[in-house]
């Protein structure tokens, strides 16, 4: 699973022209999933991220209650070593993917943390202003 964590002023995602998930001041992630990952996996990234101390003064979303948006992404596992069209056989299918990042937005949720999300599966246009920039990213 990676997840790449994002610390942002606002962050939206729209799909047919209606916002389905948005935030101000906290975090946008992007989340991959892989064939071998797991329900496990999915709660320990999700205490990762919540507990990543890349806000400012080295706090957490755990520590400020910062909003998070969760957005599916398969091509975190893309790779392009070989030539110039990206590969994406290390990403799971999506009928594996979506029931994994349910659950790492369920274990976000169960931490307290207030989450939004994408919509699996749609074509989504994402929207972020980026603070910092502070980027990172989480490779479990």
């Amino acid at each position: 699973m990676r997840a790449l964590v994002q610390t942002v002023g606002r962050a939206s995602v729209t799909v047919d022209g209606e916002v389905v998930g948005e935030v101000t001041d906290g975090l946008l992630v992007l989340l991959g999933v892989t064939h071998t990952d797991t329900a496990q996996l999915a709660q320990t990234m999700a205490r990762k991220v919540h507990e990543l101390r890349i806000l400012d003064d080295e706090r957490s979303a755990a520590d400020t209650g910062a909003p998070i948006l969760v957005v599916s992404q398969f091509t975190l596992y893309g790779d392009a070593r070989k030539g110039r069209r990206p590969s994406w056989t290390a990403a799971a299918p999506a009928e594996r993917a979506e029931p994994l990042v349910t659950e790492f937005v369920e274990a976000l949720r169960g931490r307290g943390a207030p989450v939004r999300t994408g919509r699996f599966r749609a074509h989504m246009l994402v929207e972020s202003v980026n603070v910092g920039p502070r980027t990172l990213l989480l490779d479990l």
